[in-house]
């Protein structure tokens, strides 16, 4: 589905929003058509699988601001960063309900004339928000304070990608030369870089979010072939590694439960591979055919992934991976389970041998008829025998 009538889509994300309506917000350029760039908020339908043809907010970046870089959405769905070419980090307040939404630009100094962002991101418990930049400087700011966390011009030669762990305890970080580093938020200092042959180049970092397993998935560039490497938190030392999507990677993503993570290539194919096999459980191929994909995410409440590119703009995929248990489904089921539980138990007791019924064993003997409760004389079992008249 292209929702790029005109302009070239620059960015999107999904916005999870209270009511559980899912919004997408997208990033435009412009400048084929002589117009400003704009933000476009659009609706989701998950019966069509579509987005409504028509925005629900438009927010016009001035001229001054150029174009949007990248967009971030808090984990609240109240609040929405975006970097542009010019005019630095803008931040914007989604207000309204369901269909009724507005974007408001808010102005903050802290964010502007940083530059333009390569990556911007909020920690999993919303309480820190980093971006890295196009000139590889590094800042961390706790939210909403805005108290600087850590300030590195020179973090990287220029960044690639980063994400915060589960715990939002650790930031990874990627660069354009190859390297990675992990950043501690305790004490905001670089904790360590993970190690890599001469012939490798890390592209793309994502952290494990199901809770169980604590690793680091990175995308390893060596030579022609594209590897993904799974790193263990606690030592930052590589414990494996799977060929996924087996071409150069431009994106990747891993699903808000964890359970999927999703890489999307340089000349428009998608995969997603089930973590906890690492094995391909989805391909898209040609969805994007022959144009890098720039953005890759997962829906909050459903198998499906956005993808944006500029030259076919916003597409939304329904996977095609096993269905989720519903809350409902799962009530269904406990309450079938006890229900048999009360059967099986009334035929057990019903069926049993023994006084205080308990079956009895094989060798003992078994329960009396009913007509040896009102005597029996010719019974060998009567313990005073037959009396002599």
């Amino acid at each position: 589905m292209d929702s790029s009538e005109k302009g070239t889509v620059t960015c999107g994300s999904w916005i999870r929003r209270p009511e559980n309506l899912n919004l997408i917000v997208l990033g435009k350029s412009m400048r084929r058509v002589s117009s400003p760039s704009v933000l476009h908020v659009f609706s989701f339908d998950p019966a069509t699988n579509s987005l409504c043809p028509s925005p629900l907010a438009t927010y016009v970046l001035e001229e001054t601001e150029g174009e949007p870089l990248t967009i971030a959405v808090h984990p609240s769905g109240d609040e929405i960063v975006c970097s542009t070419t010019k005019g630095g980090i803008k931040l914007f307040e989604l207000s309204g309900q369901e269909t009724n939404v507005k974007l408001v630009a808010k102005d903050l100094h802290s964010l502007q004339d940083v530059g333009p962002q390569k990556c911007l991101a909020f920690s999993v418990d919303r309480s820190k928000f980093a971006a890295g930049g196009v000139d590889g400087h590094l800042r961390i700011w706790e939210w909403p304070s805005l108290r600087i966390i850590i300030d590195e011009p020179r973090a990287h030669k220029s960044f690639r990608d980063m994400d915060f762990s589960l715990d939002s305890e650790f930031l990874a970080s990627t660069c354009v030369d190859g390297s990675a580093r992990i950043w501690r938020m305790e004490d905001g200092v670089p904790l360590t870089s993970l190690v890599r042959n001469p012939d490798e180049n890390f592209e793309l970092c994502r952290f494990s979010k199901d809770g169980t397993k604590p690793f680091l998935f990175c995308v390893v560039q060596k030579g022609d072939k594209a590897i993904t490497s799974v790193y263990d938190i606690s030592t930052w030392k590589k414990i494996g590694y799977k060929r996924l999507l087996r071409k150069p990677a431009a994106i990747m993503s891993i699903s808000l439960d964890g359970k999927y993570l999703a890489l999307g290539s340089k000349d428009g194919d998608v995969c997603v591979a089930e973590v906890k096999k690492m094995e391909v459980c989805h391909w898209s191929r040609r969805l994007h055919i022959g144009t890098c994909i720039s953005s890759l995410e997962f829906c909050h409440t459903q198998r499906v992934i956005l993808t944006t590119s500029s030259e076919w703009g916003a597409v939304v995929t329904k996977l095609n991976v096993p269905a989720d248990w519903k809350e409902w489904q799962i009530y269904v089921l406990l309450l079938g389970l006890f229900l048999a539980s009360a059967v099986l138990f009334y035929i057990f007791f019903e069926k049993s041998d023994s006084f205080w019924n308990f079956p009895l064993g094989r060798d003992q003997p078994s329960r009396p008829k009913y007509g040896s409760f009102l005597g029996d004389p010719q019974s060998a079992d009567d313990a005073f025998g037959p009396l002599d008249m």
